[in-house]
């Protein structure tokens, strides 16, 4: 097979994305988040070459994408703050962990065999195009190699998944460029399984305080919780004060520190928005075998900047470097 063609959203590419996941096919589609490999959600044969494509875990539950929260509500069962919160946020960066309806049609293996969903309703006029042209529940998790840096272009899920899939719808980069913010609403106490592209004070003011759940490497309740997850292939380590040699430096905000083979400013000007946007953009770029690793500079942990450093630490537990040059 041939790379995938680009296809620039438009009514007859649509159509052909329409026809590619009714027949059980995958398709790359762009969401204000991050590209997304979708796939027909009811269909277990689709779900399950997600999974061979992205050689991602099959206890890794999969977040499923759909036009509305009436198309959600046929999914999995709303309390009165989860239908406040979608009702809030959506459609936008959310994702909700929710317990499944009874008679849901999507595959258990989308939900890694939980009675749980992770669901949302993406904030993307084109996306939401696609989604009520195929009316289906669809499936979509970063189109990329699993642990890997996520797409944020059709240019970056060309590079990662090459010919596996059919088709790239292309509009162009990602607007927030981090994966959705995601709650799970399933117990009394709210959970924040994944920091994201709503940032967590703006929840708390609706939710109250949220209970924070680390990684989980066995058996996650949604996206992004596995330790080893956002990996660039050299090492990356965090707060640098200094650069080692060989170091490329991700820089944030009008300060470098001091000449190096490459450098990546997130934001000169100090914008989280600016840097949320730029990130797996520019660690893409810097994750090059001739450097002999990644230094990011201190991001404030506060707002979107707490979604930035939730992306980085999984990604520096590959190996840090050490100033006399050494892996720890």
């Amino acid at each position: 097979m041939n790379d995938p063609p680009n296809d620039l959203f438009c009514d007859t590419a649509i159509e052909k994305a329409v026809d590619l996941i009714r027949a059980g096919q995958l398709i790359a589609f762009p969401t204000e988040t991050v590209y997304g490999l979708g796939a027909d959600a009811t269909n277990a044969s689709a779900v399950a070459t997600i999974f061979a494509v992205k050689d991602r875990p099959s206890f890794n539950p999969l977040i499923i994408h759909v036009a509305n929260l009436q198309a959600d509500e046929e999914l999995v069962i709303f309390d009165d703050r989860a239908r406040a919160l979608a009702e809030t946020c959506w459609p936008g960066p959310l994702t909700l962990v929710l317990p499944r309806q009874p008679d849901c049609p999507v595959s258990p293996l989308a939900g890694a065999g939980l009675n749980t969903l992770a669901i949302r309703v993406p904030g993307h006029d084109l996306a939401l195009e696609f989604l009520k042209a195929v009316d289906l529940p669809i499936a979509a998790p970063s189109a990329n190699r699993s642990g890997t840096v996520s797409p944020t272009t059709a240019a970056h899920v060309r590079e990662s998944l090459g010919n596996t899939i059919e088709m790239i719808l292309d509009d162009g980069p990602c607007q927030i460029g981090l994966e959705s913010t995601i709650i799970d609403l399933t117990g009394e106490v709210p959970c924040l399984l994944r920091a994201g592209g709503i940032i967590v004070e703006q929840l708390e003011r609706q939710l109250g305080q949220l209970h924070i759940v680390v990684g989980d490497d066995t058996s996650p309740k949604a996206p992004g919780m596995l330790t080893r997850h956002y990996a660039t292939n050299i090492p990356l380590r965090m707060d640098a004060l200094e650069l080692c040699d060989g170091e490329a430096l991700l820089a944030f905000g009008g300060r470098t520190l001091g000449p190096a083979p490459a450098i990546c400013n997130l934001s000169r000007g100090g914008d989280l928005k600016e840097a949320a946007a730029n990130l797996f953009d520019m660690m893409r770029q810097l994750d090059r075998p001739e450097y002999t690793g990644i230094a990011v500079m201190e991001i404030p942990d506060t707002g979107l900047g707490r979604a930035i450093n939730d992306r980085l630490r999984p990604a520096s537990k590959k190996g840090l470097l050490a100033p006399d040059g050494t892996i720890r």
